[in-house]
């Protein structure tokens, strides 16, 4: 099922004002070549990679419990720039643009599709892999194999472990979305609020940003997530707007622990190396960057990115060590009961309040 997405009247969703084809062309162009390798191992790497997509989905419904009991179509392994057309077909659908809908003013099209195409083809060469709920089919597992080739030369591990260990993570994904298919619709939900032109008077949103700064300068404590780039976009959205980011942010904490915890209990039994591609692809992950990547990464959040696998983790482990899996899907009900923004950092309040 597709996702299907509808503005309140008189508002305006960004969706509607991006050239997504452009985006996609442009971004193509910009991305960066693959590692070298040769036929042999590009068609290796595909082919693994399809088969661990396969080889996953079993440990995963079982130390899960998640089971929709449908079958399971098999992922697409792409390259990077086939990646950032799918991610940039993705994103027209949740930010609610469409094919067939208003097309954007043809300057501000192209220029915010510049900018867009740009952003991704800086994020396509560093993903690894992703399961797309948005996706024309109902929900798609993507595989971006030079990426695998390229970090499995960099951490030295074993390929044929480090393939099935990041299927491991993004088939994890696949079940959550598809044992339960509100997922997407909350997600969608959360994203038109986030994604519409407030209407909001220009110094209503001056004011907010003066406070924020005024608070920044004096000391005020930020709540968690409030500060750097977060907090400088709260400052700027309306009360609405806010609530929507929590829920995303809360969202994704939630489904990245989620998978990191499924993937270090399932990969003790199926991936032999597992103990040196977990602590080597940690010690990536802490590595210093220079100082321009580094600024790109903290305006692009990937640095929340990488916060969100560590304090999800934290949440989920706690959790389900306390109760069990079985209770711990609770979670999985509906958006009441989704961990609340301090319920991330304190576990137990979110089992006082839900279970």
């Amino acid at each position: 099922m597709r996702v299907q997405r509808m503005s309140p009247a008189g508002k305006v969703t960004v969706g509607r004002t991006v050239d997504w084809n452009f985006a996609a062309t442009f971004g193509a162009k910009l991305a960066r070549p693959a590692p070298p390798a040769t036929e042999y191992t590009r068609r290796q790497a595909i082919d693994q990679l399809a088969d661990s997509s396969r080889r996953a989905e079993l440990p995963v419904r079982e130390v899960t419990g998640l089971n929709e009991g449908g079958v399971v179509s098999d992922a697409r392994i792409i390259d990077r720039p086939e990646w950032i057309r799918a991610a940039s077909q993705s994103m027209r659908t949740m930010t609610g643009g469409s094919e067939n809908g208003d097309k954007p003013h043809f300057i501000t099209g192209r220029v915010t599709g510049a900018q867009t195409g740009a952003v991704l083809a800086f994020i396509s060469s560093g993903i690894l892999g992703q399961y797309d709920p948005f996706a024309d089919n109902g929900g798609e597992l993507l595989l971006v194999y030079p990426n695998v080739i390229a970090v499995e030369r960099q951490l030295r591990v074993v390929p044929a472990d480090f393939r099935l260990w990041v299927c491991l993570h993004e088939v994890t994904h696949r079940v959550q979305f598809r044992a339960n298919p509100w997922l997407a619709d909350h997600m969608s939900t959360s994203l038109a609020v986030l994604t519409e032109e407030s209407g909001d008077d220009v110094t209503e949103v001056i004011g907010r940003l003066a406070g924020f700064v005024k608070d920044r300068r004096d000391g005020v404590p930020a709540e968690p997530g409030s500060t750097g780039i977060l907090g400088l976009l709260r400052a700027v959205q309306s009360e609405p707007q806010q609530h929507a980011l929590d829920q995303l942010l809360v969202l994704g904490t939630l489904l990245e622990g989620h998978a990191d915890h499924v993937m270090d209990a399932v990969g003790p039994a199926v991936v032999p190396s597992v103990t040196t591609i977990r602590r080597r692809f940690e010690e990536r992950r802490k590595r210093k960057q220079p100082p321009l990547q580094r600024l790109l990464r903290i305006l692009l959040g990937v640095d929340a990115k990488m916060s969100q696998y560590t304090r999800g983790k934290a949440f989920v482990d706690h959790v389900v060590e306390r109760v069990g899996m079985a209770r711990f899907n609770t979670i999985w009900t509906g958006p009441e009961t989704l961990p609340l923004p301090n319920e991330i950092e304190e576990p137990q309040r979110w089992i006082d309040r839900v279970l």
